[in-house]
């Protein structure tokens, strides 16, 4: 699995001292209030679970899922609901938990269906940012890392559900995806 990476893009290292800095600033906006965090599933799952460690303040946690991939390395420009979440969120703060915000599709997805549902707030936490690729007007509020266009793996992120296990975020060869 080692050999099909190029290059790691963002060491173990570097994730989570970011995700210590995110975490810190969300305990401070947060401060006084019980935020939902929502993770998108499945590439967040990693990304989610540290970042719910390294903010220390009360909140609770659920889940959607939604697919715009399937099996390709790019989106297919539709976007399905797979999972739901299962809490009320009428009136609560929520922070939406992402691992990459890449042509903006899921997230203007997600993030209209959940304000449809009448929150308090709403904010965009993301681990990537690749500016370039967007297609719609989807901005994250909290971004970890802005990466180039290149296709990364790694830490919850997937090729044909691969490589999500890796502790770093690396860039795939193309022989590997072309």
């Amino acid at each position: 699995m080692l050999q099909d990476i190029d290059h790691v893009l963002i060491s173990e290292e570097r994730l989570h001292a970011r995700i210590a800095e995110l975490g810190e600033q969300l305990a401070a906006d947060y401060a006084g209030k019980t935020p939902i965090f929502i993770g998108v599933l499945k590439g967040v799952v990693m990304f989610f679970t540290d970042m719910v460690r390294a903010t220390p303040i009360r909140c609770e946690y659920d889940f959607l899922a939604v697919s715009s991939y399937g099996s390709g390395t790019t989106s297919s420009g539709t976007v399905r609901m797979l999972k739901d979440v299962s809490s009320d969120i009428t009136g609560r703060h929520i922070v939406i938990l992402e691992d990459i915000l890449d042509s903006g599709l899921t997230l203007h997805f997600v993030r209209n269906y959940l304000l449809s549902k009448n929150p308090a707030s709403l904010k965009i936490c993301t681990l990537l940012d690749k500016p370039e690729r967007r297609r719609v007007d989807v901005f994250a509020d909290y971004v970890g890392f802005s990466i180039p266009n290149e296709f990364v793996v790694g830490y919850g992120l997937d090729y044909k559900e691969e490589y999500r296990n890796l502790p770093f975020i690396g860039v795939l060869k193309p022989e590997i995806y072309n």
